[in-house]
This record gives C-alpha cells, structure tokens and sequence, in this order.
C-alpha cells in the first residue's frame, strides 16, 4: 500500500547526468539504475510520457511522469517546472499526491509521485454521470482538507479541476498537478496578497480571472472547488465556458440549479455561496461552518466501481495547455468530449 507518511522522508532530487555518456543507456535504464522497473505506458502528453513503474526502493508501484526538454516550452522548464517541484516537495497530507523523488538527465526531467490507482474525478463522474451527494459530499470534504492545508502552508493550487483530482485504491481524494501553483503567498483574510497570473481553465475560473484583474488566489481556488462541487452532483459544468464573452456574464449571477439529479437545498445554498462575487464569497473557514458541510460524514466507505478505471496518470501538460473539459450546462459530462474552447489562460507578466 501507498502511504504518504512512510514516503515522505525518502523524497530527494539527483543532479543531472548525461544520458549520452553511458554507452547503450536509454531513460528506461536510467530509471533502473535508481530502482524503478517500467510496467506500461499510463499517459501522455505533448511533452510528457507518464509511466507505471515497479519502485524497489519504495516497495511499490509509482507513476513516472517523464518530461521531454526538447519538446516542452523554455518557460516550462525554466520557470513552471522548478516552482512546481520546490511546491510538492514541501506538502505532505493524506489528500495531496505525494512527490518521491525527481531525476534529471541532459533530455529530460522525472517526476516519480504516489500512484493514485482509481483514476481520476473526472471518469467517475463520465462513467457514472453524476456523483451521488453523500459520496460527493465526502469527497469535498477530503479536497477542502487538502486545499486549506495547502494555503496554511502559503501554497495555492490556481488549477483545481475534476481531472486533478486522482483516486487512490480506497477511494480518496489525492490532489494533484501543482504546475500553475504558487508559494510563499501571504493569505490573510483581510488584506490577502494578489496574483496578477490568470492560469487555470475558464469552465473553473473565478470572475476575477476571466477579467483579468488582481485576485485573491485563495479565494480564486474556493471557486474552483465550488464548481467542482456542482459538477460531481449535477454531473455538469454550472456555466456555458464554449464563448468568454457569454462566460463572463454569466457568471455574474448564481448559476442554474436542475431538478435532476436530487440534490438537498443545503448543499444547493452552499454552492451559491461559493460561487458568488468576491465580496460575498465565502472563505474556507466559512464553508467548514456551513450546515450542510457540517453533517457530512468524512469517513469515506468502500466504493464498488461499475468499470476498471486507469491509474491516475498525471497526464496533463502544463503552462500553454489546451483541450481540458468542455462542457456546456445541459450537457452530460460523459456525452462531451475534450473541448478546445477551454484554454489554459496564462498572462504574459506571469509571476
């Protein structure tokens, strides 16, 4: 079994080394050489390969993201990269994927990560169409636990989405995809620091991203888990995101609630206050008082899954992304396919 706790003292990076000095050696034996034996492709990416792989060291099996410096943007390598492993290196919780270890060569850069092995947030939601409002509700639980504990570290995550959040055999939540994340940020709740970086997806993007103004990223990822909240019960998106201009009205107002699937006014009454204008929207401390989150019982039970689901595969790329999901209001999420329309949305004075 993958346990954070037995992990985190064995996490350590290795300088690069030359992949070409050593006659016959590929990325496969240089993963070897530090006791990871590939299984099978899992994902990937336009630059990126993600691998199930055998770990000695660990006793367990990991995902390897591998990273291609050829093929991945310089800011990636130069600027994303380097911030998102400083980030993971520092968090450690249950609900948070957990960072091993990270290899360098002349070619490429790797990632080895707990594996989460029941896929990710958004294929259960495509499988099953909507996520029952107990199960929901726990689950929601154990993201707020991760992202308040991310913020009590000065960490915020500015990319929470259905596919960042990854499954593990039990069937907790395990947050991942730290490559828009920022740290050292001061987040009172009175005078928070800003970010001017407006990264992330416009179907999870707060109202103060689409228009491009200084946020309160703490607050910018609240937003994110209330439509993820919405999505996991209603098993769609609260808001058109195919057209920014219809996107940014729209999101001015509280989004519609169906009347399928059945989902309690309580749980209703939160997401509104979520998904509401930064004046009034609620802060984390908030969302742990409210009624409805109040009853839910965190202890999640056994889940039976209709079908096999891949292990949680890391695959997305970062900075510059395209095709997260797409999917209109009256829209199931598992009829909808990747959609363009939802572009990274990345500033050009990134900081």
């Amino acid at each position: 079994a993958s346990r954070t706790s037995k992990r985190s003292s064995t996490s350590q990076d290795i300088r690069p080394v030359s992949e070409e000095n050593v006659t016959g050696r590929n990325k496969s034996t240089i993963l070897e050489t530090h006791g990871y034996q590939i299984i099978e492709t899992i994902g990937h990416g336009s630059y990126a390969t993600v691998k199930l792989a055998n770990s000695n060291r660990h006793k367990c099996k990991v995902a390897i993201k591998i990273i291609s410096k050829k093929r991945a943007p310089t800011e990636y390598l130069t600027k994303f990269l380097p911030r998102e492993i400083d980030v993971i290196k520092i968090l450690k919780h249950p609900n948070l994927i957990c960072f091993l270890q990270s290899i360098e060569t002349t070619n490429r850069v790797y990632l080895v990560m707990e594996l989460a092995e029941n896929g990710d947030l958004l294929d259960v939601i495509r499988r099953e169409g909507f996520v029952p409002e107990a199960r929901g509700g726990r689950w929601f639980h154990q993201i707020m636990d991760g992202i308040e504990y991310c913020h009590s570290k000065g960490v915020v995550h500015r990319d929470l989405k259905c596919e960042n959040l990854l499954l593990d055999k039990r069937n907790n939540i395990k947050i991942t995809d730290f490559g828009f994340a920022r740290a050292n940020m001061k987040l009172s709740r009175d005078s928070p620091q800003l970010s001017e970086t407006y990264c992330g997806s416009y179907a999870y993007a707060c109202p103060e991203i689409l228009r491009g103004i200084p946020y309160d990223p703490s607050l910018a990822d609240v937003w994110s888990c209330g439509v993820i909240l919405y999505v996991m019960v209603f098993g769609r998106l609260p808001y058109d995101d195919s057209n920014l201009k219809l996107l940014l009205h729209q999101v001015q107002r509280p989004p519609d609630m169906p009347a399928f699937p059945e989902v309690s006014v309580d749980c209703r009454a939160l997401i509104i206050k979520i998904l509401a204008p930064v004046r009034l929207r609620v802060h984390i401390s908030d969302i742990r008082a409210d009624m409805w989150f109040r009853r839910i019982d965190p202890v999640l039970r056994p889940v039976t899954n209709s079908s096999s689901s891949k292990p949680g595969s890391m695959t997305s790329d970062l900075p510059g992304r395209k095709g997260n999901i797409g999917v209109s209001p009256n829209r199931n999420v598992s009829s909808v396919s990747t959609s363009h329309s939802d572009t990274a949305l990345i500033d050009s004075s990134l900081n």
